[in-house]
Formats: structure tokens, C-alpha cells, sequence
């Protein structure tokens, strides 16, 4: 069993709480043709940059993480649940702002709507966030750049630049077609449907390789994982193309799996250890979150079994 008690790993990018509400569906709406659902027990997870570092810390590294949050009852609320994690905080409050969330319904184990709330955060509360990026990378092994668009990453140039300076290696999980962003990161973790909106539908495999290195050149980018799903991964470098079958389990919530397959990345990458090892090892964290209900994380326990 490896331990990651040495690994130091700092998260920046979009933090939001993923809120769950449960209940029974037992008719319609009579007022619309919509299921009524009757909630009985409720939840609260760290999501986005947050469930990344939650996943980082459960592998029992250490977690940094940047972001911004409203001056709100959510913001509080995910700084309670990231500390009792274990995670170091260092959220920049902004008042302007709502903190991030997602609000899933779920009837009879099964996601029936979504609601966001979500503002881009203002250039004072990014400021802020900055000069503690700039301070925790002193202390950082490996960058994980958590993406999900809600503009928790407006000043990612003076973030890579700032990495790059400090000699520390940067993991991408993009979002979006403007890759140009991402230009000088270490390694990229789009899956399908994120990499066919940057570089087209492929054909074939060979069309695949083609193109995912054509990208992974133009961008100086050192890797490019390409996550899978029911495929598995599929890992681009100078020195070809490395593939890991995906692990043969039930899929029963996607939602944060890649979360889980960077965080796993990021602390195998800061303890030195090879990237096909790497890779080979985030491709089996994915697939026991996959059969978790909602954001979850898994534990050395989980990841390597009766391993010594």
C-alpha cells in the first residue's frame, strides 16, 4: 500500500457545495405533468475544486485550497466541512457573490432535477485569492487547477506563470473551448466530450491520437489524459499513447468521478511516482466512486484492499 502522508497538494478553482435532497415519489403534480417529491433527509457535500481536495486529503495527503466563497451560510458551511476534513483553507469571501451550489433532488435513488446558483466572483476577492496561491505554492509539490467555469480561475495565466516559477508541476481539469488558457501546464484531464469540443469528432483511434497530440504540441503541454468513461483512460505524450481499460464495476453516479481520478493523480505525481502508475491507479479510484451516490471520495482502504 503506498502512503501519502508526504504528499503536499494544492487545489485552486471553482469551490461550490453540492446540496442533496431525498425524499419519496409516490404521484404527479397535479398542477404540471412533474413527480411530487416528498424530502425526507437532506445532505451536504464539498463539490467542485472543494470535493477535489476533499478526495486529495482522504487519501491521507495533505490539501490546500483556494477559491472563492460568498459571504454567506454556504460559504461557512464549506469551510466547516473542508476543515473537519482535514483541508487547509484559504477562501477569499466575497459579499458581491452568492456561494456556488448545486441543489440535486433525488426520488428513489434517482437524480429528477438540478438547480445552480452561481455568480463569477469580482476582481477584488480574485486578488486576494492570488497572493494566497502565490504563498501556498511554497509549500506545494503539485497545482491542481479545478475548472468548472464559474470564474474561480479568471487569472489562470498569472497562476501558471506563478507555478511554473516555483519549479511546481501543474495538473488541468479543463472546461470549455478555449484551451489556449491551459497553455504551459504539465498535464490536461479532459474526457470525451470535453476534448471533441476543442479538437472535432475523430473517426478512429488512430484519428484520436492524431489529433489529442496535435493539441497536447500546440499548447506545450507535456501530457493530456483523456478520461473515457466505459473506455477507460487514455494517456498522450512524446512518447505515444498509453491506454488503461476501464474497471469492470457498476456505474450507478458519475457526478465527481473525475475529481477523484485528479485528486489521485496530484498525490501520486507528488510523491514522484511514474505517471502510467499513476494513471493506472486513478483509472481504479474512478471506478469505485462511479458506485457512489453523489460527490464521494475513496480511501487507501478502498484503493488498494489487502495490499501491504
Amino acid at each position: 500500500m503506498i502512503s501519502f502522508a508526504q504528499a503536499r497538494v494544492l487545489v485552486v478553482g471553482d469551490v461550490m457545495l453540492d446540496r442533496y435532497w431525498f425524499g419519496d415519489v409516490n404521484r404527479i403534480s397535479p398542477e404540471a405533468p412533474v413527480p411530487v417529491v416528498r424530502v425526507t433527509r437532506r445532505d451536504e457535500r464539498l463539490g467542485g475544486a472543494a470535493n477535489v481536495a476533499r478526495n486529495v486529503a482522504s487519501l491521507g495527503a495533505r490539501a490546500a485550497l483556494v477559491g472563492v466563497v460568498g459571504d454567506d451560510e454556504p460559504g461557512e458551511r464549506i469551510e466547516s466541512l473542508a476543515t473537519a476534513a482535514g483541508i487547509e483553507c484559504l477562501l477569499a469571501r466575497d459579499p458581491a457573490m452568492p456561494t456556488t451550489i448545486k441543489l440535486r433532488v433525488i426520488g428513489r435513488q434517482q437524480q429528477l432535477l438540478r438547480i445552480d446558483f452561481e455568480e463569477p466572483p469580482a476582481e477584488a476577492a480574485l486578488a486576494r485569492k492570488f497572493e494566497d496561491i502565490t504563498a501556498a505554492l511554497a509549500s506545494a509539490q503539485v497545482l491542481v487547477l479545478s475548472d468548472y467555469g464559474k470564474g474561480g480561475l479568471a487569472q489562470i495565466d498569472r497562476i501558471v506563470d506563478a507555478a511554473r516559477a516555483a519549479g511546481v508541476p501543474i495538473i488541468a481539469d479543463p472546461k470549455g473551448d478555449d484551451y489556449q488558457r491551459y497553455r504551459g501546464v504539465s498535464l490536461l484531464t479532459p474526457n470525451r466530450a470535453e476534448l471533441r469540443q476543442v479538437v472535432g469528432a475523430w473517426q478512429d483511434e488512430a484519428d484520436l491520437a492524431r489529433r489529442a497530440q496535435a493539441l497536447r504540441e500546440s499548447l506545450g503541454i507535456a501530457h493530456l489524459l483523456l478520461t473515457r468513461s466505459e473506455e477507460g483512460m487514455t494517456l498522450f505524450s512524446a512518447e505515444g499513447a498509453f491506454h488503461v481499460a476501464a474497471q469492470a464495476r457498476e456505474v450507478f453516479d458519475v457526478s465527481g468521478a473525475g475529481d477523484t481520478v485528479v485528486a489521485v493523480l496530484a498525490a501520486m505525481l507528488a510523491l514522484g511516482r511514474p505517471m502510467t502508475e499513476s494513471v493506472a491507479l486513478a483509472n481504479k479510484a474512478g471506478g469505485i466512486v462511479v458506485g457512489k451516490l453523489g460527490t464521494a471520495a475513496v480511501s487507501p482502504a478502498e484503493l488498494f484492499g489487502d495490499e501491504p
